[in-house]
């Protein structure tokens, strides 16, 4: 049986090593020791959108605070926070065995490439959750939206492949991971959104004036993929390019039209909006950031993009925790994107 490692034991790494766990798999969690400390008195539950359950016990769970456990991985599935992809890296430079396979679950566009860069003797692949978890408690986590597990494809990958098969999270290979990669982080870029907003998703996403907030970061960013010569992928149905239009209908059209886009637990958020609650630094440069490097890249600006930032970046400064109306922020990013300086912009000027 493959041994497989989860390196960042947050609300991703959790879930899915729990899942995988839960269907007979040999997981190593790899976690900081608060996180170590709650799945070895609590163990695991976990839940899914539809009520779905598993649990592990914790007699069952096998983890460790030291890096030095991966040595002996066939596969390591990296979950941290992108800021720390570096951090990683370098430790598991020091003690995977050549040939391991690594796979970056995380967000964003680049930690792959990390990775890759010191982990030459490996077989380093980018992948993407496209669901949502929370965290409801010690050791308990719930996937509030659907989607399947995607990844670059290699052979490398078929020894494990039957095991995430036989745990309910089936692979989804891609030859192009690029493109998928964008195509989630245009869904992402409600994260931003949804942490201003401080409301759960479904709330936010039922209200036009959010979705237009979204809308316009997505057209921003489709602007500049098409300049690059980036398409990205069908994640979803309705394609990206007509998204920002679909997101801008009246509230009661969408509720029909875009009934899968709310079949979400009503409690669900963003993982930023649980980082701003947690007073943890958000991943809001890896996401909305990612879109303002392209823009540098093929020469222009992403004015609304870079404001997102600004206003989540704010938000991890301030001691009281904002929560924007959406026709406050909508006002806020059009003026952003017609370069007009707004009283909050004077204020932190």
């Amino acid at each position: 049986m493959a041994k497989i490692f989860i390196y960042g034991a947050g609300s991703i790494g959790c879930y899915v090593g729990g899942r995988l766990l839960a269907s007979g798999g040999d997981v190593t969690f790899i976690a900081r020791e608060r996180t170590s400390n709650q799945l070895r008195k609590y163990g695991l539950v976990l839940s899914q959108f539809g009520e779905r359950r598993w649990s592990v016990a914790p007699e069952r769970i096998d983890v460790s605070t030291d890096c030095k456990a991966a040595a002996a991985a066939d596969l390591v599935l990296v979950t941290v926070k992108s800021a720390a992809t570096s951090t990683v890296a370098k430790e598991l430079a020091s003690v995977l065995r050549s040939g391991t396979v690594v796979v970056s679950f995380q967000n964003g566009i680049g930690n792959a490439d990390v990775l890759r860069a010191a982990l030459p003797d490996m077989t380093v692949l980018e992948g993407m959750v496209p669901f949502n978890v929370v965290e409801r408690g010690p050791g308990a986590y719930h996937q509030g939206s659907g989607g399947e597990l995607e990844i670059r494809h290699a052979p490398e990958l078929q020894p494990f492949s039957g095991e995430f098969a036989k745990a309910g999270l089936p692979l989804t290979q891609h030859a192009d991971m690029l493109t998928v990669q964008w195509a989630k982080l245009l869904l992402n870029l409600n994260n931003a959104i949804n942490a201003l907003s401080n409301r759960p998703l479904k709330e936010e996403l039922a209200q036009r004036a959010y979705r237009r907030c979204l809308g316009m970061a997505q057209a921003e960013a489709l602007g500049l993929l098409k300049r690059a010569g980036i398409r990205p992928s069908r994640l979803t149905p309705i394609p990206p390019a007509w998204m920002p239009r679909f997101l801008g209908l009246p509230d009661a059209w969408f509720a029909q039209l875009g009934r899968a886009m709310l079949t979400i637990d009503p409690l669900a958020r963003s993982s930023m909006s649980d980082d701003l609650a947690a007073g943890r630094a958000t991943e809001v440069d890896f996401i909305n950031g990612e879109v303002v490097k392209l823009a540098r890249r093929v020469g222009h600006r992403a004015p609304v993009n870079e404001r997102l930032c600004e206003l989540v970046h704010e938000a991890e400064r301030s001691d009281v925790r904002p929560s924007w109306t959406g026709e406050a922020l909508l006002a806020e990013l059009n003026a952003a994107a017609s370069g007009v300086c707004t009283m909050g912009q004077r204020l932190h000027a």
